[in-house]
């Protein structure tokens, strides 16, 4: 597949966004001690990036102002559940802010955590499930895609927490609280991500040239698409990289994604420095990107069993 850059940077920013929602109301629901104003800052932050998401998803729609009807099919379309669910997720994050702010948080008891924790798994689960349903793409029709959306936008959501902490002195309680649930997070993705790219390196996909064609002979080959330049379906249905970039980037995101900030936030939680969480997700956001990229990029359409080659 051909990833658009508007999906990859809509699913990274709303993951990690979620991810520190659930681990500001995880903190709020345990007691964890946390500097005054912190809270409020830290769910403005998660709102920016939210919103953010919601306009880079607007920059690969041909008909921008007719994307309100994707609600219509709610009852069949996992995206059209997503459509819904973001919004109110958004709404909901920037009421707890003004409760927050307005010092009224307390009132409603653990209603606003609560609710956050259990929209951000809804919009996980429901952007997920866009990919995991479609049966014809072997490489995310898996549990796994579900897995690996969560996780990794938890343990981005939480070593961001850490870096606000950090930087907007949110206490040391905040860093303890989150620090060591970041590093364990991140290395449970990072397991379940390399578990997923070894699934998709053996499959044996049901499609091929020759149940296509009908012609069982072990040796076919195709030579042409039949037309001498490409279309919409060779644009959009392959990225065009060769395999050395895609084993690059496979390798790339995980030293970026995983490795490198894990190896900083145990630097951070045994040295009390600020900087390691800081400059861990400074190294994290472009491994995000290139993992979503790999996500999308390794995906082969049926399609492509025609589209492939242009002579």
């Amino acid at each position: 597949m051909h990833p658009a850059f508007s999906i990859l940077f809509f699913t990274t920013l709303a993951g990690s966004a979620q991810g520190l929602v659930v681990a500001l109301a995880l903190a709020s629901l345990l007691g964890v001690p946390m500097a005054p104003g912190f809270l409020s800052s830290a769910l403005l932050v998660a709102e920016v990036l939210l919103i953010a998401g919601l306009g880079a998803s607007f920059l690969h729609l041909g008909q921008k102002m007719r994307a309100w009807r994707a609600v219509l099919m709610w009852r069949t379309s996992w995206m059209s559940r997503e459509v819904i669910i973001l919004p109110a997720f958004i709404g909901l994050v920037g009421l707890w802010w003004l409760a927050e702010r307005a010092g009224m948080a307390a009132r409603f008891g653990p209603l606003f955590p609560v609710l956050a924790i259990a929209g951000a798994i809804a919009l996980w689960y429901c952007t997920a499930m866009i990919y995991a349903c479609l049966r014809f793409i072997e490489e995310w029709a898996h549990p796994l895609t579900i897995i690996n959306f969560t996780l990794i936008g938890l343990a981005s959501g939480l070593l961001l927490a850490c870096a606000l902490a950090a930087l907007l002195g949110g206490g040391a309680d905040m860093i303890t609280a989150n620090g060591t649930s970041a590093l364990g997070v991140t290395l449970v993705a990072w397991a379940a991500r390399v578990v997923a790219l070894r699934r998709n390196a053996g499959i044996r996909h049901k499609s091929t040239l020759q149940s296509a064609t009908g012609i069982q002979s072990p040796n076919l080959v195709q030579k042409s698409m039949g037309m001498s330049a490409g279309a919409f379906n060779t644009r959009e249905f392959f990225h065009g990289a060769s395999q050395a970039v895609m084993q690059n980037a496979r390798l790339g995101f995980q030293l970026l994604a995983f490795a490198i900030p894990a190896a900083l936030m145990v630097l951070g939680i045994t040295s009390d420095s600020a900087w390691p969480w800081v400059l861990a997700v400074l190294v994290q956001a472009p491994g995000l990107i290139a993992e979503r990229w790999v996500f999308f990029a390794q995906a082969k359409h049926p399609q492509n069993l025609y589209y492939q080659v242009v002579s």
